[in-house]
C-alpha cells in the first residue's frame, strides 16, 4: 500500500555564536554545547511534549574523543530531554549537519516520526588531540596516486581548484574581503540576533596566590570570527600555507572553529494540533562525488541534482549559503555553475564566521531561515563541498 509523501517543517532554529579554534570556547566541551542548542531549540516551542521526540539526530566530522560515544545522545540527556528520546549521531564530514537534517525531515516525511530535532556540534579545539594521539587513517589512502582529500591535505585541493578554475589570489582575497564586511555588517545590524542562542562560557582557573579555584563566567553573544580591520592590504601580506608557490593562506580559508545548532521538525498534523508558524518547509537535499584533490567543487556535483528534486530553478533561489571552506573553491562553484554572486552569503560565510565542520550544516540552516523570513525570499538553499571528494545541497522554502 503505497502511503503519500508527507511535508517536514522546520518550526525552530538556533545556534550557539561560534568561536575561534582555543577561542571563547576552549574550555567547553562539545557535548556541552550540543545540551545547549538542544535545550534552547525545544524551549522556542514551549507548548510542545517532548516525548513526543521520534529521534535526535546529530552531525559530528570527528566523533571522538569528547565528541564520541554517541555524543547525540549524551547530549540530549544533559539537556534533560526525556530518557524515551533515543539520539544518532552522524558523520558526513563537513555535511553532517544539513545531513542530519535530511535524515530528520525524511523520517516525517515518510510518516515515521512527527517530532524530530536536527542538530550538529564540534570543537575543532579538540581536534589536535584526536589527529594527535593516534593516524586514525588509512595510510594506503596517500599511497597511490596523489589523494590528498583526507585530512592535512584541504589545503592542496584548494590549490588545485584555483589553479584548474584559474581563481587568482587576487580574487580570493577580495572575496574573504566581502565576506568579513558582510558578517560585521551583520552583526552590526542585529541580523544574527533571531537565530544565536547566548552561552555563557565558564572556566576555572586556580588562583596561585590563594590556592583557590576561581570561577570565570562569560556570557557569549556573537561570533568570535568576523575581523572589522581586514583589508586587501593585511591579506595580500599573508603568505601561503599550503604550497611555496601557491595562492590560499590563513586571510582567505575558512577558520577552524567551535560551534553546535539545532533545528526541530514536525509534520503538518503537529502543525496544525499547536498551530505553529514554521520557519521554512524541507524540499530537497542531495549529495554527489568528485575527485578527491579537487574536492571543494562538491557542491558542482550536489546542488543541480537537488534543485532538480525540488523542482526548483537556480534563479528561484533568493538566498544561498554556500559554505566558503576556501575562497578558492567557493569561486570556482560560483562560475561554474554561474550562481549569482549577490544571492551568495549575504551576512558572511565560513571564511569571516567559522567552519566547526559538523555543525556548520545546521548553523547555515538556521541562518538561511530566520534569512528568508526577515527578507521575505521564498526559496533558499545551503551547500558545501566535503573532505574526500562529494557535495552536498540542500532546498528550503519559506512558507
Amino acid at each position: 500500500m503505497s502511503q503519500q509523501i508527507q511535508d517536514a517543517y522546520i518550526v525552530a532554529a538556533t545556534r550557539l555564536p561560534v568561536a575561534k579554534r582555543n577561542g571563547l570556547f576552549k574550555h567547553t566541551r562539545p557535548d556541552d554545547m550540543l545540551a545547549a542548542a538542544l535545550k534552547a531549540v525545544l524551549a522556542q516551542v514551549p507548548g510542545l511534549d517532548p516525548s513526543r521526540i521520534g529521534d535526535v539526530i546529530v552531525g559530528c566530522a570527528m566523533p571522538e574523543a569528547e565528541q564520541g560515544m554517541n555524543v547525540a545522545r549524551i547530549g540530549l540527556l544533559l539537556a534533560g530531554l526525556p530518557e524515551t528520546a533515543p539520539g544518532m549521531t552522524i558523520n558526513r564530514f563537513c555535511s553532517s549537519g544539513l545531513q542530519a537534517v535530511s535524515d530528520a525531515a525524511n523520517q516525517i516525511r515518510l510518516g515515521l516520526a512527527d517530532v524530530m530535532i536536527a542538530a550538529g556540534t564540534e570543537s575543532m579545539t579538540i581536534m589536535p588531540q584526536i589527529m594527535g594521539n593516534k593516524m586514525a587513517m588509512n595510510p594506503a589512502i596517500f599511497a597511490r596516486d596523489e589523494n590528498i582529500g583526507i585530512a592535512y591535505g584541504m589545503g592542496l585541493t584548494a590549490e588545485k581548484v584555483a589553479s584548474r578554475w584559474k581563481i587568482s589570489r587576487e580574487q580570493q582575497d577580495e572575496f574573504a574581503l566581502a565576506s568579513n564586511q558582510k558578517a560585521c555588517a551583520a552583526i552590526a545590524s542585529g541580523h544574527f540576533k533571531a537565530e544565536i542562542t547566548p552561552y555563557a562560557s565558564r572556566e576555572n582557573l586556580p588562583d596561585l596566590s590563594s590556592g583557590e579555584i576561581r570561577v570565570v563566567e562569560r556570557l557569549v553573544d556573537t561570533d568570535e570570527g568576523p575581523r572589522a580591520d581586514a583589508t586587501l592590504e593585511k591579506l595580500g601580506k599573508l603568505k601561503p600555507v599550503f604550497h611555496a608557490r601557491g595562492s590560499v593562506t590563513a586571510g582567505n580559508s575558512s577558520q577552524m572553529s567551535d560551534g553546535a545548532g539545532a533545528v526541530l521538525l514536525v509534520s503538518e498534523k503537529v502543525l496544525k494540533e499547536h498551530n505553529l508558524t514554521p520557519l521554512a518547509r524541507f524540499v530537497s537535499y542531495a549529495v554527489g562525488g568528485v575527485a578527491p584533490e579537487i574536492m571543494g567543487i562538491g557542491p558542482i556535483a550536489a546542488i543541480p541534482k537537488a534543485l532538480a528534486l525540488a523542482g526548483v530553478g537556480q534563479n528561484d533561489l533568493d538566498w544561498i549559503e554556500l559554505n566558503e571552506a576556501f575562497a578558492a573553491q567557493a569561486l570556482a562553484v560560483t562560475q561554474e555553475l554561474k550562481l549569482n554572486p549577490e544571492k551568495i552569503n549575504p551576512q558572511g560565510g565560513a571564511i569571516a564566521l567559522g567552519h566547526p565542520l559538523g555543525a556548520t550544516g545546521v548553523i547555515r540552516v538556521a541562518t538561511l531561515a530566520h534569512g528568508l523570513r526577515r527578507t521575505g525570499g521564498k526559496y533558499g538553499m545551503v551547500s558545501m563541498c566535503i573532505g574526500t571528494g562529494m557535495g552536498a545541497a540542500g532546498i528550503f522554502e519559506r512558507v
